[in-house]
């Protein structure tokens, strides 16, 4: 091991936190290739090992492996999305396919699957406990899918398939990140009618950390969302509505459209060689749902309500603009404008007049204090914890027996860094051979400003990031790869969108929301409008998202996507679907990172749906004992959010909720129950 790389050594920092402030990029190139190294020796000894397979020596030693490459990784593809810039960047592009190449070489080793197919043909007899079948039945599916069961050639196939994939995925995320940062809308005080102050604050903020003089609209959702809402400039809320939706359309170098028929051909080829008919039912194959046909059945069960609500909405729309001299079809870049404005009319609801009680510190400690409450948690700032960027704060997380894990918390856009919201981790529990407490991350893209205000949706997002850092934080399992939120991917969604619930809990709300200027709690009466007002626009929200989760399907399925037209795909798609033409999807093809910079949501995007139908019953369950902090409910959720991947998940949820999850309460929670 070198003597001079920190990513190597042991680290001295608090509770064994990554010494970022020692970390360079330099660094990775060198660290990689002695942890792959060092990964293949252990994996030959545990394939070359004389003895009988038996689950101590093959499954638990692959548990035990790897484990300085893992730290290595953990490390880099945190710092490439969060902290970004070009040395990151270039070296996401030349590392990415070593990677897939090592992970291949692991996954395809014959020796090792040999050894892991005799004990999965004696499964039964191992006297195993049920978290050691689980992991047994899971490593083996996993060598089987990744195609260790194929001949030689295949095997090699399904090798390059990777490598390839993953290049393509590395350059999917970096032009849609390139696209983001290279656009802005500059805006001067003559453009800013109807712009609330505190997006005047953000575009100013963006301004400035653009060099730029005045405001500036950036591509961050946070900001663009609601100058879209509130501009009263019909043609800059068009131009920033067409530069939103052009990410990764544009001719050249970072053009994602040449990418996506290649990417959804490999992926088709895999699956096929696989024995699959598309790479859609090999994707369903490993989830809760089972099949396409029951992910198509559950989004048409959402989209038929939800587009007669949309449309509903949508003329309700146009009257107000009719109203106010739009003469023509309402556009896209028109929706969430006139919404604003029927909100106003028909809840008495301003955005303008919610948000300054929406403070980000406070909404943060909110989600604290409710983890608190239900789990018995505590989180303390810890100032000498190393972060990689000054807007990371890092808190140490205890309960009643002592330490938990670490959660660190980076809320801000920034030029580099990934759009969106995630949780990630820098180091997952496990208890193989000494307890190993978990290191979290919950990444957002909130538009900086003095104070930060948040929105409704910002704090709800706030809060679904948050439950999966609980999920990784309260993991109790005895293996790595069942840690957390390693779980099938339409049950993931489950711990952080059950916890938005307790966002939208008047008490929350009243303890939490607090006037920026005057520190004065929210009025009852607008906790009454705004919790009034959540179904209002459903259909408009459910039809984005649907639409995006159905043509993700489509395309998964697609015959023949090689020669596909990705833009004239998409085209005939919507109108097939029927999608309102006032109506975008929430991700066009050519910037769904969820798809195509990364597999993770390949043929899944559904999942949020799948697991909505979960969280909606599941809150029910603190409905139905009359408090939504009731502790032995609590109690049985913590239990679904320590069991990781011990357990199948409909099992873990029957456990948690007395029996299997109704739709009811989803179409409910939407409104589109008689739609």
């Amino acid at each position: 091991m070198t003597d001079s790389n920190i990513l190597l050594l042991p680290w001295t920092t608090p509770f064994g936190s990554p010494p970022f402030d020692l970390i360079r990029p330099d660094q990775f190139e060198a660290s990689f290739a002695e942890a792959m190294a060092e990964h293949l020796a252990e994996i030959a000894t545990i394939a070359a090992d004389p003895a009988e397979p038996d689950f101590a020596n093959t499954i638990e030693a692959m548990e035990r492996s790897g484990r300085a490459l893992a730290r290595v990784g953990a490390v880099f593809s945190n710092l490439s999305v969060s902290l970004g810039g070009p040395e990151l960047e270039a070296l996401d592009r030349t590392l990415s396919p070593l990677l897939a190449q090592h992970g291949m070489r692991v996954s395809l080793d014959p020796d090792l699957f040999r050894r892991v197919d005799a004990l999965q043909a004696r499964r039964d007899a191992l006297g195993l406990q049920p978290d050691q079948l689980r992991l047994l039945d899971r490593v083996h599916r996993g060598f089987v899918r990744s195609g260790a069961a194929l001949g030689p050639e295949q095997r090699q196939r399904m090798s390059a398939i990777s490598e390839r994939l993953a290049v393509l995925h590395t350059q999917f995320g970096q032009n849609v990140l390139h696209d983001e940062k290279e656009w802005h809308l500059a805006i001067t005080e003559a453009d800013l009618d109807g712009l609330p102050a505190f997006v005047r604050a953000g575009a100013a903020q963006a301004a400035t950390d653009r060099s730029l003089p005045g405001y500036a609209i950036t591509l961050s959702r946070s900001l663009i969302e609601p100058f879209l809402c509130f501009s009263d400039r019909r043609d800059l809320r068009e131009a920033a509505y067409g530069a939103w939706i052009a990410r990764g359309t544009h001719p050249g170098p970072h053009d994602n459209r040449p990418l996506i028929p290649e990417i959804l051909s490999l992926r088709r080829e895999k699956a096929q060689l696989l024995g699959y008919a598309d790479f859609a039912a090999f994707r369903l194959d490993d989830t809760m749902a089972g099949t396409p046909e029951a992910a198509d059945a559950l989004l048409q069960q959402v989209w038929t309500p939800a587009r007669a609500k949309a449309l509903a909405e949508r003329d309700r729309l146009l009257a107000v603009a009719r109203a106010e001299g739009l003469d023509g079809p309402l556009a896209p870049w028109d929706w969430r404008y006139y919404a604003e404005k029927v909100r106003r009319a028909d809840y008495a609801l301003d955005e303008a007049e919610t948000k300054p009680f929406f403070v980000l510190e406070n909404i943060q400690q909110a989600a604290f204090d409710t983890a608190s409450r239900l789990f018995g948690l505590s989180f303390i700032p810890r100032l000498d914890v190393p972060a990689y960027h000054p807007d990371v704060r890092a808190y140490e997380v205890r309960d009643a027996d002592g330490h938990v894990g670490l959660f660190l918390a980076d809320h801000f856009a920034r030029g580099d860094k990934r759009s969106g919201a995630w949780m990630s981790s820098y180091r997952d529990q496990e208890n193989l051979d000494a307890p190993v407490a978990p290191i979290i991350v919950n990444n957002n893209n909130f538009a900086r400003s003095e104070p930060t205000l948040l929105s409704f949706d910002d704090a709800r997002t706030l809060f679904h990031e948050f439950g999966h850092g609980l999920h990784g934080l309260l993991s109790r399992v005895r293996y790595p790869t069942q840690s957390g939120t390693s779980v099938k991917r339409d049950f993931v969604e489950f711990p952080s969108q059950v916890y938005e619930h307790w966002m939208a809990l008047p008490e929350t709300l009243r303890a939490y929301c607090r006037h920026h200027e005057t520190d004065a709690p929210i009025p009852d009466a607008l906790i009454d409008r705004l919790l009034a007002a959540r179904t209002f626009n459903q259909g408009f929200a459910t039809v984005e998202f649907t639409s995006s989760a159905l043509i993700d399907m489509a395309l998964h399925r697609h015959p023949d996507p090689a020669g596909l037209d990705i833009e004239a795909f998409e085209r005939e798609f919507l109108q097939g679907i029927g999608m309102p033409s006032e109506i975008g999807l929430r991700h066009r093809p050519p910037h769904f990172q969820h798809l195509f910079a990364g597999g993770g949501y390949a043929a899944g995007y559904y999942s949020y749906m799948w697991s909505e139908v979960l969280d909606a019953d599941g809150f029910d369950a603190f409905k139905e004992a009359g408090d939504p902090f009731d502790p032995a409910t609590a109690a049985r959720l913590r239990s679904v959010l320590a069991a990781g991947d011990t357990a199948d998940p409909m099992q873990l949820y029957v456990a948690f909720r007395g029996r299997p999850p109704s739709m009811e309460a989803l179409l409910a929670g939407r409104d589109l129950v008689a739609a």
